[in-house]
């Protein structure tokens, strides 16, 4: 069951994109501006509306951390901003000067990537601010743009249909023809999964496009056999073109939106329609699950921002219970850890721990002085401490 729980109607045009951290959602518009609200009471940041584009804001995203987002824009530029106060923090010039459609971070936070009506891509360096790579498309626009969980690739969609796998040096791996009429969307789970035939682990990816279908790929990247991109299956359901596709955060779900302004939300291992929501009044624009919650976002043409929620608790890689053996906290990832947080109502720290890679050991090492003295965590220090001893 998926269920209405708010409506933003802030937006003067129609909305755009739509991103999550674990604390946040930012929302962009052609109405030039981006919007931030706290997820604890969907309330705006007090810094929002965010403005410093001259024409419509195409895509916003959030650094892995939280602490950083970027938003692209018409007007040939990539900004980076403070999360924690709404400073503006770099204009990055596509160097054609043509609008930007799409930016991405890497899972590290290392590069940022742009891609533009042009074809060109450009991968950002996050610590410098600067270009450290460029590239073009073959054809087409450059309107999709994807990271592998790892870092080691990304997936660039264009407008003539073409989905491109290019590595972290910009070194183009693989082009494939994925939809007739254009890509519109793409997006790569971040929970890899086993072929069960030779142990490979693959990457699944979902794209969209103007032919009215989502199809779902797997990804293997391995050094010593390059790139393999795998056609899966195709999901039927809408019947006009998908503007939106995103996974949920275990990959078990999968959403899409499209111009026949309805939400679908699909079961990815079967491919079977879980839930279809007809809310908007206008072509759906953009989805996303968040992170750490049983939450949906779905923006539109219709200017507004619906957010919707499960009412099961969303299954994802750090799905725990208060009994765990130290042994498989021990085990636990980083996101793992994240998710852990999350449940103890400790979600504010989800962007720290992230930016100090604390995974399962570090988290049994934690001691009452490292969270004060190391990690600056003074409030609720007693809680964490408690129960990770």
């Amino acid at each position: 069951m998926v269920t209405l729980i708010h409506t933003l109607a802030d937006h003067s045009d129609d909305v755009n994109y739509c991103a999550f951290s674990s604390s946040c959602l930012a929302t962009c518009s052609l109405d030039k501006t981006i919007r931030v609200y706290s997820l604890n009471n969907f309330t705006e940041l007090p810094y929002s509306p965010l403005k410093g584009h001259t024409y419509a804001v195409h895509c916003c995203c959030f650094s892995p951390s939280g602490h950083v987002l970027a938003s692209c824009s018409t007007d040939g530029t990539t900004v980076v901003w403070d999360t924690r106060n709404g400073r503006m923090l770099a204009v990055l010039e596509q160097p054609s000067g043509s609008p930007v459609r799409v930016c991405r971070f890497s899972p590290e936070s290392t590069y940022l990537v742009s891609g533009a009506a042009d074809g060109s891509v450009v991968l950002w360096n996050m610590q410098s601010l600067k270009l450290y790579r460029s590239g073009n498309v073959k054809d087409g626009s450059l309107v999709a743009c994807a990271f592998s969980p790892n870092g080691n690739f990304f997936v660039t969609g264009s407008s003539c249909g073409d989905l491109t796998i290019w590595d972290d040096k910009m070194r183009c791996l693989y082009n494939e023809k994925a939809h007739d009429l254009g890509v519109t969307c793409c997006d790569i789970s971040s929970q890899p999964i086993s072929d069960g035939e030779h142990g490979f682990r693959y990457f699944q990816m979902a794209s969209c496009g103007q032919d009215n279908q989502i199809k779902l790929w797997l990804i293997l990247f391995a050094d010593f056999l390059g790139v393999e991109l795998k056609y899966k299956c195709t999901l039927n359901g809408h019947s006009a073109p998908v503007l939106a596709c995103a996974f949920s955060y275990d990959g078990q779900m999968l959403v899409s939106g499209s111009v026949d302004k309805c939400v679908i939300i699909y079961e990815t291992s079967t491919g079977n329609t879980l839930h279809t929501l007809s809310q908007h009044t206008r072509y759906v624009t953009t989805c996303a699950f968040a992170p750490y919650s049983p939450l949906l976002a779905t923006g539109s043409m219709d200017k507004t921002v619906n957010i919707w929620q499960f009412d099961f608790k969303q299954p994802c890689a750090g799905n725990t219970v208060e009994n765990d053996s130290k042994v498989a906290v021990e085990d636990w990832s980083e996101d793992d850890v994240s998710a852990w947080l999350c449940a103890q109502d400790l979600a504010d720290f989800v962007g720290l721990f992230k930016m100090n890679n604390i995974d399962g050991k570090e988290l049994l090492n934690l001691t009452k002085e490292s969270l004060t003295n190391e990690l600056k965590i003074v409030q609720r220090v007693s809680r964490i401490g408690a129960r990770t001893s």
